[in-house]
């Protein structure tokens, strides 16, 4: 299938800065340190200044900085931790490796985001802390964060693997709890080009503790004070990391300007069933991805427009089919089908379209006419070459 438009495509961004890459590359290569070398510290230092935090600790992906972060920040076995059912996976994981029993709760459907309401209905004695996750590019309202944690005395522990530097209320990730992870996954706002991962605190205790559980629980070579593993961040990604890092809020900057075509040129099929979800953060969000929502007044099913999209060469994608609590690895939690009905019914909704730095007008045009004509059932792919355009010609049909 010749794909026109894909998801993601990473080669733009790279080819801009393809020689600087190279020559980071070059220059690990000739220092030979490739953990915990120079580009690793430099870059730690760099993105957790970025992010509004004093310290930041490399690992080997999201789910490590979420599984040791945790434990850094003090969470223990037996430990209840508060989560969103409409998270990616690594989320889950990261919990249960830190010995903590996650507590799901719903999200809002028309952010998608952690319904703090929900969350309330849940604290026991055994709650320690919540984990907002900032999904898709926006954060989770730090000012609600900080007056759910007050009230009820949780740590918040971000989860920002899809938020980075995006902003609410004058809040970075990182700036609002005692610590945040990020990810970052090649295709990722700011990726590697493998698996990687980061920590960010203002607390140096959790700074201290994260920097010997990532290295074998040692406080000094040899010297082993906690049960830690191997989860360092290669020098090579860091130094490819930093170098990208200075073209970050530009990158951000031009996923939003297509969040906006997105969002206008998309108004007029909302009678059509189809609905972006909305932004409550203006410009502070980073669009890590642009998702609608295809709600039963469509005319057509999401597996018959992500279909046809693809028989057009338009890649498209859903995150995520199936919510944390119903993935069979962990039905031993105890929850069931029904349990959070807005996340489950989100799931059977998201359409996620492409989006990333580079992608053209005329592409998002193209992705546009492409969904107009599958869910209206009027053919042509020039025929909703704009919003405007898109509304007299439904009006004169």
């Amino acid at each position: 299938m010749n794909i026109k438009i894909p998801f993601v495509d990473l080669s733009k961004q790279h080819q801009l800065i393809k020689n600087q890459l190279e020559n980071a590359i070059e220059n690990v290569l000739d220092r030979g340190d490739f953990i915990l070398g120079k580009a690793l510290a430099d870059f730690e230092t760099a993105f957790a200044t970025k992010s509004g935090a004093e310290y930041g600790v490399g690992v080997a992906s999201g789910t490590d900085a979420i599984a040791l972060g945790l434990r850094a920040c003090g969470i223990k076995n037996g430990d209840e931790v508060i989560l969103p059912a409409n998270t990616f996976v690594a989320t889950l994981i990261g919990v249960l490796r830190a010995g903590a029993k996650p507590i799901f709760v719903d999200c809002k459907p028309d952010t998608a985001l952690i319904d703090l309401e929900a969350a309330q209905a849940v604290i026991t004695t055994l709650t320690k802390a919540i984990i907002p996750v900032h999904l898709y590019g926006q954060m989770v309202s730090p000012k609600e964060l900080l007056d759910f944690a007050d009230t009820y005395k949780l740590l918040i522990f971000e989860d920002a693997a899809q938020a980075h530097l995006a902003q609410r209320e004058g809040c970075h990730p990182g700036s609002v709890g005692i610590a945040a992870a990020f990810s970052f996954y090649p295709s990722k706002n700011l990726g590697a080009i493998g698996d990687g991962g980061m920590l960010v605190t203002q607390d140096p205790d959790v700074a201290k503790m994260m920097v010997k559980l990532r290295n074998y629980g040692a406080s000094k070579k040899y010297f082993h004070t906690d049960y830690g593993t191997n989860s360092r961040l290669d020098t090579l990604q860091a130094a490819v990391l930093l170098q990208k890092l200075p073209y970050l809020s530009d990158w951000n900057r031009d996923r939003f300007n297509i969040a906006q075509q997105y969002d206008t040129e998309l108004a007029f099929l909302k009678n059509y069933g189809i609905i972006p979800l909305e932004n409550h953060s203006g410009d502070g969000h980073v669009y890590h991805l642009y998702v609608i929502k295809i709600d039963n007044s469509c005319p057509q099913t999401r597996e018959t427009i992500q279909e046809k999209l693809a028989e057009l060469g338009i890649q498209t994608g859903i995150h995520y089919p199936i919510p944390c609590h119903l993935q069979p690895a962990f039905s031993d939690l105890g929850y069931q089908a029904g349990d959070f009905p807005v996340s489950e019914k989100l799931s059977q909704q998201i359409l996620s379209l492409p989006m990333y730095p580079g992608l053209s007008n005329n592409q998002v045009r193209e992705v546009i006419a492409a969904l107009g004509s599958i869910v209206t059932g009027v053919s042509g792919s020039e025929s909703f070459p704009n919003a405007a355009d898109s509304v007299a010609s439904l009006q004169l049909s």
